[in-house]
């Protein structure tokens, strides 16, 4: 007994191959030719002299995460974060979303096959036309597809496509290649969410180090300065020392418990803010944090070209895939001004009687090609084709702002770089001096040689400059974070050997 794929004859096998093979052989797609547009960035970066680092001359975007943040804490939050953040997670359901849209708009240049098969009954009307044999009861019909009580009936099976669109002009490839260009956009704007999840958290915790360590300068300036209360108060009552010295200790202690209590009022909302950047309460049992500066091995980081930035930026990368997804659709958009052909295809067995229909006899087949020639559309072909040059033009210049402000951040940090640098230096000589004078003022307080007001100004001094100290510190080592976040590292775990070139376009003028 025959089934429905043994019915198939090589003639009606070779017309629905030839069917198929129509639309995977179509014409070219009527895409423009892209030319990457021309970027708008100088040759080299302005006030930066590029020390790199001998040690490690790789990338930025090379270098991963856990490689250049050695801070087991930070390590620790920076995993909570990928795993946990929200935006992480939204995100990763765009891809998600986009993928599937293309799998769907790709599926179109092959014909969806189906089988299909059932009877039908009907029982046609007196008016119907029918004629029955002289001698027969009008219960009965001389014709084989009437049965007892004049029910009509008919058995059929089969498998084939219906209304496949043969892509000669390239619509379909052409919308195809949009829905993978935009994809693949999805995926670069994740990479750019990463590398931006990674230096936040990074951030707010070299804060965090900078806010706990003004905190253990606080309790100590606090514990020495509570001693020499308590020595002044006992040589005040021995009236060894007057109450303007005792009234200009109580003040200084008071000020260095008011810097307690803002510096633990920070700390909180320091931790408050992680919380909310790994997207999860803050562990009990995380590794013990480094001191602020040792988070990285690094001192500095090699800058490479300007032009290095249209590969290694993800949201440069994106920007050009959404232009690349412009492109398509201008192709999509000019096909639709050529004919359509379409193809309705079946090969299957049909049978008027049950019994019959798993034979040789009941074999049938049918190819139809329509052809569908727009002629007036009322403007909407040229429309649309409008309409898509200008989305066309509006990513060229989205890109090309991409491009701009991408080498404007990294500019910023490099020159930022050189100048936190040059005053960290200048900080720790002000400290040094700062913490010599104080040295001395006390000496010569303790000595009897000088009023305490001296000593009084000589440690507010120095802790106004080792205040000034930490805060140039944190700065600074945010810097190096952010010159790693706008060269376009962070996205990538573990360091990796240089990528090679993925873009193989044509740089140049972006096409008309």
């Amino acid at each position: 007994m025959p089934t429905l794929l043994s019915s198939f004859t090589p003639l009606r096998l070779q017309a629905l191959s030839l069917a198929m093979a129509g639309g995977m052989l179509s014409g070219c797609t009527m895409i423009p030719k892209y030319k990457r547009p021309a970027p708008p960035l100088a040759t080299s970066w302005p006030a930066y002299q590029n020390t790199g680092n001998p040690r490690l001359q790789q990338a930025a975007t090379d270098i991963g995460w856990k490689d250049f943040f050695v801070d087991p804490r930070l390590q620790a939050l920076i995993t909570i974060a990928l795993r946990e953040n929200r935006d992480l997670r939204e995100a990763a359901a765009n891809i998600s979303e986009a993928q599937g849209l293309y799998d769907t708009q790709h599926a179109g240049l092959f014909p969806t096959i189906s089988a299909t098969g059932g009877p039908m009954y009907q029982a046609p009307s007196d008016a119907a036309g029918l004629t029955f044999a002289p001698g027969l009861d009008a219960g009965k019909s001389n014709n084989a597809a009437f049965g007892d009580g004049r029910v009509f009936k008919y058995y059929q099976g089969g498998i084939g496509f219906s209304s496949y669109e043969i892509d000669f002009f390239g619509r379909i490839r052409s919308l195809s290649r949009q829905a993978a260009e935009n994809a693949l956009a999805k995926q670069s704007s994740l990479q750019g969410m990463l590398i931006s999840v990674v230096s936040q958290v990074a951030i707010a915790y070299i804060t965090w180090l900078g806010d706990k360590e003004t905190l253990d300068l606080a309790n100590s300036t606090l514990a020495s300065q509570q001693d020499t209360l308590r020595l002044t108060q006992a040589k005040y009552r021995n009236g060894e020392a007057d109450l303007l010295t005792v009234r200009q200790a109580e003040t200084q202690v008071s000020q260095s418990a008011a810097l307690k209590a803002d510096t633990q009022r920070k700390l909180a909302q320091d931790e408050n803010l992680i919380a909310l950047l790994i997207g999860a309460p803050l562990p009990a049992d995380l590794p013990a944090p480094r001191p602020l500066g040792q988070q990285t091995l690094l001192a500095d980081l090699p800058a490479g070209l300007p032009s290095d930035l249209l590969e290694r930026r993800p949201d440069i990368v994106a920007a050009e895939h959404n232009l690349l997804a412009a492109q398509a659709n201008i192709g999509a958009a000019r096909a639709a001004f050529f004919p359509r052909i379409t193809l309705t295809a079946n090969d299957g067995i049909s049978s008027l009687q049950f019994n019959k229909l798993f034979t040789s006899a009941a074999t049938t087949w049918g190819l139809n090609p329509q052809i569908q020639i727009p002629l007036w559309t009322w403007g909407i072909n040229s429309g649309n084709l409008k309409t898509s040059k200008a989305r066309r033009n509006t990513q060229i210049a989205t890109y090309e702002k991409t491009v701009q402000t991408a080498f404007r951040e990294v500019a910023d940090a490099l020159a930022a770089r050189e100048a936190y640098l040059d005053e960290q230096k200048q900080m720790n000589a002000l400290v040094s001096a700062s913490a010599d004078a104080f040295s001395l003022a006390q000496k010569r307080f303790n000595a009897g040689t000088d009023s305490y007001l001296t000593t009084l100004v000589s440690q507010r001094s120095y802790l106004q400059a080792r205040q000034s100290q930490i805060t140039v510190n944190v700065a600074n080592y945010q810097n190096l974070v952010t010159v790693y976040r706008t060269l376009g590292g962070g996205w990538k775990e573990h360091t990796t050997e240089p990528a090679t070139n993925q873009h193989t376009r044509e740089k140049g003028q972006a096409p008309a």
